[in-house]
């Protein structure tokens, strides 16, 4: 039995066909973790992942990313790293990096509160690096702010939102690259019980 396709839907057709024939893309996830000290001072586990699809040089896709999640061992505070291939990347600027949140962060330079155009965390671009897609295994990651307070009242409980300690050098962070659901591609757990307790 044969099929005839002609006009756009015959090229979606066929693209789809080729789709589902090939797999096309690979999928993988990311991830780093490393002790550091927080804006308070105290030694954290730091984590950072994130998921990405390639394809091969033939496809008509390109490589994509989900954004950056970076947090911070005991802390509830979590980032989100993106390029301008994300919806809700923010108007901080360009290239890959997180936005400061008013009421939240201060640029640590000055002490004067972040608001959302100032670049809080970023990665350092290289020449070939235009988002989240192609970082590869090393990269520097540079933090410019600190948390307004490294607790916040939430009801008669107090939450820490600490993170990363800014620094006018960027921290170097390896990740690892594992295939998606495999056993390997867990992210490594952050041990609570090392949190004080309040």
């Amino acid at each position: 039995m044969t099929f005839a396709f002609s006009g756009r839907s015959g090229l979606v057709a066929v693209l789809c066909s080729l789709l589902v024939l090939n797999g096309c893309a690979s999928y993988y996830t990311h991830y780093a973790m490393f002790p550091a000290e927080t804006s308070a001072g105290e030694t954290r586990q730091v984590r950072v992942s994130w998921q990405s699809a390639e394809y091969p040089g033939w496809w008509l896709a390109s490589n994509k990313a989900t954004p950056i999640r970076l947090e911070t061992q005991c802390s509830e505070r979590v980032w989100r790293i993106t390029d301008q291939n994300h919806s809700g990347s923010g108007a901080c600027g360009e290239g890959i990096r997180a936005c400061g949140e008013p009421g939240k962060d201060r640029i640590a330079a000055t002490g004067q509160p972040a608001t959302g155009k100032d670049v809080c965390v970023a990665v350092e671009q290289g020449a070939t690096l235009q988002g989240v897609a192609d970082i590869g295994s090393s990269f520097g990651l540079l933090v410019s702010c600190r948390p307004e307070s490294v607790v916040v009242k939430r009801g008669d409980d107090e939450v820490n939102v600490d993170y990363l300690r800014p620094s006018p050098v960027a921290y170097t962070v390896h990740a690892r690259k594992v295939p998606r659901g495999t056993l390997s591609a867990r992210l490594p757990s952050f041990n609570e019980s090392e949190c004080k307790e309040d």
